[in-house]
């Protein structure tokens, strides 16, 4: 097994880990973060019924004409967090359950939840 294997094994694990202790419901759904090397994807996800219920990205386009003049991936990542929240509050989304995907609580992961914070949602 080599470096990048053991690498991705690792990172199933924590993820396994973390998921199997939390669930998101349709009254307070699971707030995910996904981050690539550019970008940060944050989805709230209803597990009872199997379905997303919101998806935001530094790719949306409403969320690209925002993010245009910001310079850094942790503003970038702050302003995605409040647009999450924005979205969520309207549709009637107060506290979400939030799933850092096997990411540390630092940089960009940390914005996103202090910008979903700032927006009005709890955790």
């Amino acid at each position: 097994m080599n470096q990048i294997q053991k690498q991705q094994k690792r990172k199933a694990r924590i993820r396994h880990q973390i998921r199997k202790k939390l669930s998101g419901t349709t009254e307070r759904p699971r707030l995910v973060v996904y981050r690539s090397l550019d970008h940060i994807y944050a989805q709230l996800i209803d597990d009872v019924n199997a379905k997303t219920l919101l998806t935001v990205s530094t790719k949306s386009k409403d969320v690209a004409e925002k993010i245009a003049t910001v310079k850094g991936k942790i503003e970038k990542s702050k302003i995605v967090g409040k647009i999450t929240a924005e979205k969520a509050v309207s549709n009637n989304i107060n506290s979400v359950v939030f799933d850092r995907n096997g990411y540390l609580y630092h940089g960009r992961v940390k914005a996103l939840a202090d910008g979903a914070r700032e927006g009005g949602l709890k955790f």
